[in-house]
């Protein structure tokens, strides 16, 4: 995902100031630092090097596999309250293919090997999710699940920019940088690009700490990954 000062580059400077309009482009500067930090992760390093260690990614996968369907019901609220029905239609349809397409991959690279319970990471990231779907307006709660869509698009296109050696790494790559999850993220984009016109700046502050505080927690579960992160004591 490049940074928003990359992306910035390409353009003439008569464009930039409509570019600026867009919200997307305001939370995606709010997030430089933590999504540069997430690129140099080991994690992430070590699937475009083929390094990764084995057991560290097919920890991710069964904690993602968790994930999922925490993810899929905040979804499923966070559609409940859409202003549009054609919003309503697409967040649901999200949170089934977000399991299905998904469980296809683990399945194929796990053999149906899957995780008893959440590590600690995933157990705080999943609750935040969830508390901010049910607790908040529509587009503070889009704004919460964004980062999951976001992050794991432009991470996707960075990585596969680099290939990996590793089969199993180079699946699990594609799938984020293909040009049909592409087009699914741009859905949501457009989602709080609109809703943000209705929005005033109070609001808007809240939706950019709750976009800030999940890319975090993606940050961290890679990091909880890379760590093996167990429940002490």
């Amino acid at each position: 995902m490049p940074p928003i000062s990359r992306r910035f580059l390409l353009f003439a400077p008569a464009l930039l100031t409509a570019q600026n309009k867009r919200f997307q482009d305001h939370l995606w500067a709010s997030i430089g630092p933590i999504y540069a930090a997430t690129l140099r992760h080991p994690f992430l390093t070590g699937l475009t090097s083929g390094t990764l260690p084995k057991d560290r990614f097919e920890f991710y996968l069964k904690q993602d596999s968790l994930y999922l369907v925490a993810f899929a019901e905040a979804l499923g609220v966070l559609a409940s309250k859409a202003p549009r029905v054609d919003w309503m239609i697409t967040l649901n349809q999200h949170a089934i293919d977000s399991v299905k397409t998904e469980r296809n991959l683990h399945e194929s690279i796990l053999r149906g090997a899957s995780a008893q319970s959440m590590a600690p990471t995933n157990y705080a990231y999943t609750n935040h999710l969830l508390s901010a779907v049910h607790r908040k307006p529509f587009a503070e709660g889009l704004s919460a699940l964004l980062p999951c869509y976001w992050v794991y698009l432009e991470v996707g296109r960075e990585l596969k920019k680099r290939g990996s050696k590793n089969a199993d790494y180079q699946k699990w790559i594609d799938q984020y940088a293909s040009d049909g999850y592409g087009k699914t993220v741009q859905l949501v984009l457009d989602m709080i690009n609109q809703e943000s016109a209705r929005l005033d700046d109070g609001r808007k502050k809240a939706c950019t700490d709750l976009f800030t505080a999940s890319s975090r927690y993606e940050y961290q579960f890679w990091d909880m990954a890379w760590r093996l992160e167990e429940w002490k004591p």
